[in-house]
C-alpha cells in the first residue's frame, strides 16, 4: 500500500521519518518528482533500482539540503562553489571527487570515485531532506523507460504498491531534469542538458564543454571493462580454483582463502546493496593473500539480478 501524503507539516513529517527507517518515498523538487531513499544505506538504495525495475546500477543524484551540507561529501573546486552560489537551489548537478571519507553507498554512486550532488531548488524538498537528516538518492520517480513524473498522480499510477508514499506537493514547475555538469576535470562538461543553460554555466565558470566533446569516457557503463578490480573474476564458477578467492551468493558453503557473500540469504535486494563494498573489500583481502584471482558464483537473472550481473560482466571484462 503506498501512501498519498500532503504537502503540509504533518506529510513532511511522515516522508522523512519513513526515509530515516529506509523505505522510498517520492517527492516533487522543481523539475521532476524524484524518488528517494537514504544514501548512505545501501539497503535503502537498492529499494530504489527494485522499484524502478532500472537494468543497470546507474549512480543516483544525491540530493542536499544546502551546499555546505553537499560539499562535506566531495572535494569542491572554486568552479563548484561559484555555480553553487549562482544556481543552487535549483536544476544543476555537480559530478566531484567523491571523499573518502562521505558516508554515501557505494551503490548510490554506482562504484564510482565520483559523486553528482544537487539541492533542489523546491522548497518541500529541500524540508523533507532537512528533516530526515541524512543524503536522499533520488533518480525520477517513474519505472525505467517511462516518462518522468510532474504530478504525484504520475508517480502513484506508475509506483503504486511499490513504494511506501508519495508526498504530493502539486506539479512541478520546470518539468525537465537538472542539467549535470562534470567537474572532475579541467575542463567542465556538460553530461546531461536540462534546467540550466550551457550559456548561464558559461557566464559564471567560462567555457563549458558538451559531452561528446569531450574526448573520453564521460559516463558510467560506456565502457565494456568497468568496475574492475585488480584481479581477473571468472563468473558463474561452481567452486574456487586453487588460487582463487570466492564471491559467493546464497546458502552454499564455500571453502576458500578469501571468501565473501553477497546475501547467504540469497536476496537479491541485499546482494546489491553490498556488491560494490564486497568486491572492493575482496579484492583487497585477495591481493592481501597473493591469490590470482577471484570466482564469482551465478546470480539469477531476474530482477536485481539482472543489473548484479551486468555490473559483475564489466568488472570481468578483458582489460
Amino acid at each position: 500500500m503506498t501512501e498519498i501524503l500532503r504537502d503540509d507539516a504533518d506529510g513532511i513529517a511522515r516522508a522523512a521519518l519513513l526515509l530515516r527507517t529506509g523505505h522510498v518515498v517520492a517527492f516533487a523538487t522543481e523539475t521532476v518528482y524524484g524518488l528517494g531513499a537514504d544514501a548512505t544505506d545501501g539497503d535503502a538504495v537498492a529499494g530504489i533500482y527494485a522499484a524502478k525495475g532500472r537494468p543497470q546500477f546507474n549512480p543516483l543524484i544525491c540530493h542536499f539540503p544546502d551546499a555546505a551540507r553537499a560539499f562535506v561529501h566531495v572535494i569542491a573546486d572554486e568552479r563548484a562553489w561559484r555555480l553553487a552560489e549562482a544556481f543552487w537551489p535549483g536544476p544543476l548537478t555537480l559530478v566531484l571527487p567523491r571523499r573518502a571519507e562521505s558516508r554515501v553507498s557505494s551503490l548510490a554512486a554506482a562504484g564510482l570515485a565520483s559523486l553528482a550532488v544537487r539541492v533542489p531548488g523546491h522548497a518541500t524538498a529541500r524540508a523533507v531532506i532537512e528533516a530526515a537528516g541524512v543524503p536522499i538518492a533520488a533518480p525520477s520517480a517513474n519505472r525505467s523507460g517511462r516518462l518522468s513524473p510532474t504530478r504525484a498522480a504520475h508517480v502513484h499510477g506508475d509506483l503504486a504498491g511499490r513504494i511506501a508514499a508519495v508526498l504530493d506537493s502539486g506539479p512541478t514547475s520546470v518539468g525537465v531534469e537538472s542539467t549535470i555538469v562534470d567537474l572532475t576535470t579541467e575542463t567542465a562538461t556538460i553530461l546531461r542538458p536540462g534546467g540550466v543553460a550551457r550559456e548561464a554555466l558559461e557566464a559564471v565558470i567560462g567555457p563549458v564543454a558538451w559531452g561528446a566533446d569531450a574526448g573520453r569516457i564521460i559516463a558510467p557503463g560506456m565502457m565494456r571493462s568497468h568496475y574492475a578490480p585488480s584481479l581477473p573474476i571468472r563468473l558463474d564458477a561452481v567452486a574456487p580454483g586453487e588460487r582463487e578467492s570466492w564471491l559467493g551468493f546464497g546458502p552454499a558453503v564455500v571453502t576458500a582463502p578469501v571468501a565473501v557473500n553477497l546475501s547467504a540469504a540469497g536476496d537479491l535486494r541485499e546482494a546489491a546493496a553490498h556488491l560494490f563494498e564486497a568486491l572492493h573489500r575482496l579484492d583487497a583481502a585477495s591481493v592481501a593473500a597473493g591469490l590470482a584471482g577471484i570466482a564469482a558464483a551465478p546470480v539469477p537473472h531476474e530482477g536485481l539480478g539482472a543489473a548484479i550481473n551486468d555490473r559483475l560482466r564489466r568488472a570481468a571484462a578483458p582489460r
